[in-house]
């Protein structure tokens, strides 16, 4: 198989200097290691989340994860990897993972930009503002199997529940 290659002169600004101008806007704590990293500390309704920002000038695309302030301990490994599957089934943008080093789960999504000249305001916003929606959607679900012994199926199921009306 053969890669298809343009060579065009139009280069994407790195998106990470318009997110940092959002992240000041909203008072959030970040550290901003290399114009390539970004990582921003959000509080999130079930707990903090850390969003790391990873920009990769040569393929124009960017890195995004999402990541639980939570472990998944050795033992339920295997019942998280169901939940995983039944979850990310549901997914239509991003998708769960569990980060193999750290053992927490995390909300992952690239963004490629290439042929833009940058990234608009609107789809940085909507990135952050769908993995973190999704988070608190699916993290009860997390926890009803890391801590509560259900099955992934069940812990959806709880954790997806609409209530209807007002009390």
């Amino acid at each position: 198989m053969t890669a298809v290659t343009v060579e065009t002169a139009t280069s994407t600004h790195n998106p990470l200097d318009m997110l940092e101008e959002i992240v000041v806007a909203n008072e959030w704590a970040f550290e901003r290691s290399s114009d390539e990293e970004m990582i921003v500390e959000i509080n999130g309704r079930w707990c903090d989340y850390r969003l790391f920002f990873l920009w990769q000038t040569e393929v124009s695309a960017m890195q995004f994860s999402c990541q639980f302030d939570m472990k998944v301990p050795a033992a339920r490994r295997a019942q998280v990897n169901e939940l995983l599957a039944e979850v990310n089934a549901k997914m239509w943008l991003g998708h769960f993972d569990v980060d193999p080093d750290e053992c927490t789960p995390m909300f992952r999504q690239t963004t490629l930009l290439r042929g833009a000249r940058a990234a608009s305001v609107e789809q940085l916003e909507d990135l952050v503002d769908i993995a973190l929606s999704e988070c608190e959607r699916y993290y009860p679900a997390f926890q009803f199997v890391i801590w509560g012994g259900k099955t992934a199926q069940e812990a959806v199921t709880a954790a997806i529940l609409d209530t209807v009306g007002e009390a």
